[in-house]
């Protein structure tokens, strides 16, 4: 009788972790977005990841621990203990970009799991209306006339703004300048001064739509709902590999993958919900949901492809 009792009760100790473990979340998911707060990033992991806790009956906590272009909040999540509940907000340039420019503190292969991609954000190609060209094969045509003439201006050297100007550089066998600014803000108003005459930037959009500026493709997979007369660099035959300035949720390796599975469908249930959707909108960006791997491919293809501009440009911060 006493065997029976213990065996009885050294089984029910061995069943608690297998329950435990089922009922994940059992605590709050906590997020790390390692760059500063209000920012397009931090924006888009509250809107959507707050909403996708919910779903999962817990609360999310975001901790910004910004820094070295998000190689800092990477670190901290990579060297964390494994708990399930932590995961890290990840953009284009921190796994696809930074990596064939400089050593980094993690692997994004080995380091991490892809969870979900979340967000897009809108970006244009906007000339000045100096320049004698209405479309984009005009201002390549323009450009092959006059090499070097044109400068373009970025946010920054080896930033996804700059990066798009050497790729259609490279794609269209043409020749621009490049002029670096301190961020996408300086860079819009050389823009608008005819400092540089061209930018490829999310900020271009309300001066193109005042007219200020003329646009001549949008840097996305679709056409912008507010502007359905201009076409996408894509369609132009340019930037097929990808190069969008997405936001996605990463885990640490040894996440368990049913803690993956469910915050994954949380995810994508959350970015489906009307609000969300105008949250979204509103901030800049567009839903462009990918599961684990379809996003795990997406940056495959996008770090091959930055690589390869970023070797043929002879990019050096």
């Amino acid at each position: 009788m006493l065997r029976r009792t213990f065996t009885a009760a050294a089984l029910s100790s061995l069943a608690a972790p297998a329950l435990a473990q089922a009922a994940w979340p059992s605590k709050q998911i906590r997020v790390i977005v390692p760059y500063p707060p209000g920012g397009p990033s931090d924006v888009s992991a509250r809107i959507v990841v707050d909403r996708a806790a919910q779903i999962l009956g817990q609360t999310a906590l975001f901790e910004n621990k910004a820094g070295a272009s998000g190689m800092i909040g990477a670190e901290f999540v990579k060297n964390a203990p494994v708990d399930n509940h932590t995961f890290l907000l990840t953009t284009t340039a921190m796994v696809t970009i930074t990596r064939h420019l400089q050593p980094i503190p993690f692997d994004p292969e080995k380091d991490f799991q892809p969870v979900s991609r979340l967000t897009t954000s809108w970006g244009a190609m906007a000339l000045h209306p100096s320049v004698p060209a209405k479309t984009l094969p005009e201002f390549v045509a323009y450009c092959k006339a006059n090499p070097g003439k044109v400068n373009f201006g970025s946010s920054g050297m080896a930033t996804i703004t700059h990066l798009f100007g050497e790729m259609l550089m490279h794609e269209a066998g043409i020749k621009m300048t490049h002029v670096p600014y301190r961020g996408s803000a300086p860079a819009l108003q050389a823009v608008l001064a005819n400092e540089v005459q061209v930018q490829f930037d999310q900020l271009t959009l309300p001066h193109i739509k005042a007219g200020k500026l003329r646009g001549l493709a949008m840097l996305a997979e679709v056409r912008h709902p507010e502007f359905p007369e201009l076409p996408t660099l894509r369609e132009g035959g340019y930037g097929k590999d990808g190069g969008d300035s997405w936001f996605g949720i990463l885990a640490p390796t040894g996440t368990a993958a049913d803690a993956i599975d469910k915050l994954d469908k949380a995810i994508a249930q959350a970015l489906k919900q009307p609000d969300i959707m105008e949250k979204v909108h509103n901030g800049g960006m567009r839903v462009t949901y990918l599961d684990p791997a379809a996003f795990k491919a997406q940056i495959a293809a996008e770090n091959k492809m930055f690589g390869n501009i970023i070797r043929q440009a002879n990019i050096k911060i």
